[in-house]
C-alpha cells in the first residue's frame, strides 16, 4: 500500500512519528511542525484511506492501522520513535505501544481517548454517507466540536479538503474500527514514558476519562490547558509544541 509522507529536521535528538486523527491527513500538523526544534526528526504520513494514501476496500480496524504504522517505520528505517497522536491518532498510538512496545520510545497523547466503545452521536450520520463526499457536509461536521480559540480559516479549509478526499468506506470503516476495538489499555500494558495533553473545556473527553487514562499507563503525566477544548492541536499548537519539546528534552 502506498502512503505519502514527509520528513522534517536534521535529527541528532529524537525521532517522532505524527499520527493524525480520523478524517484528517498529515496536513493537520502543518502549524505544529514549524514550532518543533530542528534537533527533532519528524515523520508524518497519511493513514490508509485518508489524505492521499491508497484507499482499499478493507483494512480499517485499529490493529490493522497499528500494523500500517509499524510498516511505515520499517520502510523509513526507524527502529523506534516517540509517537505523537492527536485525538483518535492517540488511540492508534496506544495500540502500537501495546502490540509493538519495542518500537515505541515514548507517547504524547493530545486530546486522546481511553476508550471509544461508546457510540458517538454522529455515528448514524456517518454511516449514511455516500460518494462523492459533499464538501458542505464536511464543513458542517466541524461543528461537532467546540472551539475555544480562533483557528485560521486556511487550516479549516484544509480539513474540509481532507474530508472530501476520503471515500465513504473510509469514513465508516475507520470509525467502526475505532468503536469495535478493545481499548488498548484494556488489551495490554503500556509502560513507555507517556505525556497526556488535554483541554479542560473538552466536552467529548471528560476529565474523569483523562484521569483514568493517566492511571492506566504507569508513570504517565497529565498536562492540562485550562482554556482549550477537544481540538487542542488545532487551537493551541504553540502550547502543544512546547509540551512536546520539554517531554523530549526530559527523556
Amino acid at each position: 500500500m502506498r502512503v505519502p509522507f514527509l520528513v522534517q529536521g536534521r535529527g541528532g535528538g529524537s525521532d517522532v512519528v505524527l499520527l493524525h486523527a480520523w478524517g484528517e491527513s498529515m496536513g493537520v500538523f502543518d502549524h505544529l511542525r514549524p514550532l518543533l526544534p530542528e534537533s527533532i526528526r519528524v515523520f508524518a504520513f497519511d493513514q490508509r484511506g485518508q489524505g492521499d494514501a491508497d484507499k482499499p476496500l478493507t483494512g480499517y480496524g485499529l490493529t490493522e492501522l497499528a500494523e500500517d504504522t509499524v510498516a511505515f517505520m520499517d520502510e523509513v528505517r526507524l527502529e523506534s520513535a516517540v509517537l505523537i497522536g492527536s485525538s483518535s491518532g492517540g488511540y492508534l498510538a496506544q495500540q502500537v505501544a501495546v502490540d509493538h512496545p519495542e518500537r515505541v520510545a515514548g507517547l504524547v497523547l493530545v486530546g486522546s481517548p481511553r476508550s471509544l466503545r461508546k457510540r458517538p452521536p454522529f455515528a448514524d450520520e456517518v454511516e449514511e454517507l455516500t460518494d462523492p463526499i459533499d464538501p458542505q457536509w464536511v464543513r458542517d461536521s466541524l461543528q461537532w466540536f467546540r472551539f475555544e480559540a480562533d483557528v485560521p480559516s486556511w487550516f479549516l479549509e484544509d480539513r474540509v479538503r481532507d474530508g472530501v478526499r476520503m471515500p465513504a468506506r473510509a469514513w465508516t470503516g475507520v470509525l467502526t474500527g475505532l468503536m469495535t476495538a478493545v481499548p488498548p489499555t484494556e488489551a495490554g500494558t503500556i509502560d513507555t514514558p507517556t505525556l497526556i495533553l488535554w483541554g479542560a473545556r473538552d466536552e467529548l473527553l471528560p476529565r474523569g476519562e483523562q484521569v483514568a487514562l493517566t492511571e492506566a499507563i504507569a508513570g504517565s503525566r497529565l498536562k492540562i490547558h485550562e482554556e482549550a477544548a477537544h481540538l487542542l492541536l488545532w487551537e493551541q499548537p504553540e502550547w502543544v509544541a512546547n509540551a512536546i519539546s520539554q517531554f523530549i528534552r526530559e527523556r
